[in-house]
């Protein structure tokens, strides 16, 4: 198996939409031009266009510009971002970013296309979005996969130690409202979407809810929640739970598999209440001057050996039916969060950017992480 990369690539997605709505529409930018169909040369020289592709760190090979290069002849630098609140910044910013190519969670992509800041996929410049399961362009946040493409898809949900409960969890209320013993011993994601949702969905709430009764229901109980609590942590619940520190954690599913690389006792449950369903996705900027070589790296990523890399490498699905199928069953056995079909990854709710209402979430999160 190849060397994990656990960069802090969720903290990532922990942003939620919060501010990103409020920051584009401040920005601005946006550009009321359309690159038609017609514009974009599907026989276009490659190789005298260059693209600038920014990701998380370790998100993607570390010679994809390099291996990209060699089977399209265009040029390609890559940057990374540390959270989606950076490139967002740089995106909106108002001047070019000189990125041609961004990766940013779902919520953020469709923020973006509102603001026309984002190319429509053209895809006949993309023959390989047929490897995508049919449910990754059901996503709400951009159905169709008109504007995004999705790289990386999963859930959230409850990470524990099975040697060091009496029962495995089914209940978000096992996280909210632990047995005696297990208090101080539970961590919950501080960030704003992901700290809402376990109330939000043992309440029997939308994880998009903007329902202002409803979200003081979810404030108060998590204010209660906190009580229990060992400590809010969005990047290394799984190292706690490798220690014995916390038996118990709200994770993502490919980083509740981090943990279980260290220790075949770490396992992962979804609640019966049910969860999300988030998404990492490619856009292209509209301010790109290479659209045609833009589109081309999307269409390598999508190639079964490069999409195939991600799932091997950062252990999470992705929405890629012949690269998931090179993933090998041993490795699918070990990390069972590995073998969620489409069809039950699509339970979960899936995120979209919340507009205005993201500064409730931003407030709320404030005020539930501060009290006392």
């Amino acid at each position: 198996m190849k060397t994990l990369a656990r960069s802090g690539r969720r903290a990532l997605a922990g942003a939620a939409s919060v501010v990103l709505a409020l920051s584009v529409a401040a920005c601005g930018g946006g550009s009321d031009d359309e690159t038609s169909a017609d514009e974009l040369d599907a026989n276009a020289d490659l190789s005298q266009q260059s693209i600038v592709v920014s990701n998380w760190a370790d998100y993607m090979p570390a010679d994809i510009a390099d291996t990209f290069t060699a089977e399209t002849g265009a040029g390609m630098e890559v940057t990374t971002h540390a959270t989606n609140e950076e490139i967002m910044a740089k995106l909106t910013a108002g001047a070019d970013s000189g990125i041609d190519v961004a990766f940013v969670s779902g919520p953020f992509a469709q923020a973006l296309a509102e603001q026309g800041l984002v190319e429509p996929i053209h895809a006949d410049l993309v023959p390989n979005l047929e490897n995508l399961y049919p449910e990754a362009q059901e996503l709400s946040y951009d159905e169709g996969n008109e504007y995004s493409v999705p790289y990386a898809w999963g859930t959230t949900g409850i990470c524990y130690r099975e040697d060091l409960v009496d029962a495995a969890p089914t209940s978000w209320n096992d996280l909210l409202e632990p047995a005696p013993q297990y208090e101080g011993k539970v961590t919950m994601m501080a960030t704003d979407r992901w700290l809402m949702l376990p109330a939000q969905k043992a309440l029997g709430f939308s994880a998009n809810t903007t329902d202002e009764a409803e979200m003081e229901q979810v404030k108060d109980k998590l204010i209660a929640a906190k009580k229990t609590l060992l400590a809010y942590d969005d990047t290394t619940f799984y190292e706690r739970l490798i220690s014995g520190e916390a038996v118990m954690v709200e994770a993502w599913d490919g980083w509740c598999n981090y943990g279980t690389a260290e220790d075949p006792n770490i396992k992962f449950t979804v609640p019966e209440e049910g969860s999300d369903l988030w998404a990492d996705t490619m856009v292209i900027l509209k301010s790109s001057e290479n659209k045609e070589a833009a589109h081309a790296f999307i269409n390598y990523v999508l190639e079964p050996e490069t999409h195939a890399w991600a799932a091997e490498n950062i252990l999470y699905n992705v929405p890629n039916e012949p690269a998931m199928e090179l993933v090998p069953g041993e490795m699918k056995d070990q990390y069972p969060p590995l073998s969620l079909t489409p069809a039950e990854l699509l339970e979960g709710e899936p995120l979209v950017d919340l507009g205005e209402a993201a500064t409730t979430y931003t407030q709320m999160t404030t005020e539930i992480t501060s009290s006392k």
